[in-house]
């Protein structure tokens, strides 16, 4: 059985190395001139960045996680979290409803009464179940903990009005706090949140990357870099995909790339898969690389929600994670900022990006301009996936269309899902064990 993957990211990789492993003949055939997509780095001048924004190696599922873990074995730093979410010029503790004490007195109070008033009234049915994202927020945390922080910073990092977004996606990846724990937070007991993440991995040397080149290592000899996948024929032998100069055919054809990208190569695809596909929405993202001399907050990472800081949503610094991702005396700082593919941001160039960056870094107080021994820009055009409304309805038409034609969709935007490298990796080992024989 021979089986061309499309697309040598993460969960590309991860697919070709298992079924590999269970002894089929695999190709991955990756558009750009090395592998890893958004897991992908940059070592220069002494400081690594990871180039899809920054990722850290955690989870709930221990399964992955001691994959993960096997990977980068010898090459691995472990972290003990510690986020924060910067708040009226301050740094509060995060999640949010967990660093309650942490605000000012009023906002403290506005969270916490807004809290227990709108859990009372769940308990008594007297709110109406909620039918969006935004609602969800309100009838979850309450009009405080909503207003004060889960809305405005939503809405700055998915670059779409929550009210418009679809909520069958938050449950297992925005819990539900616990009351006492909230009570806890505001008088100024402390709790956790997210425990998953209280402690992280990262590589020592070589960033996110090296874990998927870890991945990768007995399969290298099968990967076909400088592939674009231009056209998918499905042929009596199986399938032909073509990148405009080249041919190859192979038994079988699993997709890893954007959903979309395999749609435009299929060809003669249905006018109503084709709308469906096209409403179906995403951000992408720029990231802002400053290496600096000195040193930086003891912060693993910073949301950021307050849109009068700028276009930045969340900073994280590398060099907290590795000891070797910045030379000796110096740190470094990772802006996250996503858009919509073609708006303003897009249209900015790297020094204009830069230069807000470095001015909602210096007046956060985390850096002085002159500081700054180091700056890049990276930029994915597709980063996240925006849950609409109507998302369910066209994710539907469109993977059924595929399943037609006999192409399996497994990873983050092929098959269009919010997932994190975990996610992809639990997706990649369900579908090996759904095709291992009984």
């Amino acid at each position: 059985m021979t089986i061309a993957i499309l697309g040598g990211g993460l969960s590309g990789l991860a697919l070709a190395r298992l079924l590999h492993e269970q002894g089929n003949e695999v190709v991955v055939l990756e558009a750009e001139s090395r592998c890893g997509g958004l897991c992908r780095s940059k070592e220069d001048r002494g400081f690594t960045f990871d180039t899809g924004g920054s990722h850290i190696i955690f989870s709930r599922d221990e399964e992955v996680l001691g994959f993960m873990r096997r990977m980068i074995e010898g090459n691995e730093q472990r972290n003990i979290r510690n986020t924060k979410i910067f708040y009226k010029d301050r740094y509060v503790k995060y999640p949010f409803e967990n660093g309650l004490s942490d605000l000012p007195i009023e906002d403290r109070f506005f969270c916490i009464n807004e809290f227990v008033r709108t859990h009372v009234a769940v308990e008594k049915g007297e709110l109406a179940p909620p039918e969006n994202f935004r609602e969800w927020i309100y009838y979850t945390f309450g009009k405080g903990i909503a207003e004060c922080y889960m809305v405005p910073y939503n809405e700055k990092i998915w670059k779409f009005p929550t009210n418009r977004m679809s909520l069958h996606w938050v449950d297992g990846r925005i819990p539900r706090p616990p009351v006492e724990d909230v009570i806890k937070s505001a008088i100024g007991i402390p709790t956790e949140g997210y425990t998953h993440q209280s402690v992280f991995s990262y590589p020592l040397d070589g960033g996110i990357e090296a874990l998927v080149a870890a991945i990768a290592r007995p399969i290298r000899d099968k990967i076909h870099t400088g592939f674009r996948v231009t056209s998918v024929r499905k042929t009596g032998a199986g399938f032909a995909i073509s990148n405009g100069t080249e041919t190859i055919t192979e038994d079988q054809c699993i997709s890893t790339i954007p959903v979309q990208h395999l749609m435009a190569a299929l060809g003669e695809v249905p006018e109503r898969v084709k709308t469906a596909c096209s409403a179906l929405r995403y951000n992408s993202i720029a990231c802002v690389n400053i290496g600096i001399r000195g040193s930086v907050p003891e912060i693993s990472w910073l949301y950021i929600p307050e849109i009068v800081l700028g276009m930045t949503n969340r900073i994280s610094f590398p060099s907290s994670y590795s000891a070797h991702a910045a030379p000796a005396g110096c740190s470094s700082v990772l802006a996250e900022i996503t858009h919509q593919p073609g708006d303003e941001t897009a249209g900015m160039d790297d020094a204009a990006l830069i230069d807000h960056v470095v001015t909602t870094l210096e007046t956060m107080q985390i850096l002085k301009r002159d500081q700054v021994i180091y700056s890049s820009v990276e930029r994915q055009p597709y980063a996240y996936v925006v849950y609409d409304l109507d998302y369910l309805q066209n994710i539907a038409i469109v993977k059924d269309y595929c399943t037609d034609a006999g192409i399996p969709l497994v990873g983050r935007f092929s098959q269009f899902e919010y997932l994190n490298m975990d996610g992809c990796l639990r997706s990649v080992m369900d579908f090996v064990a759904r095709r291992t024989p009984s």
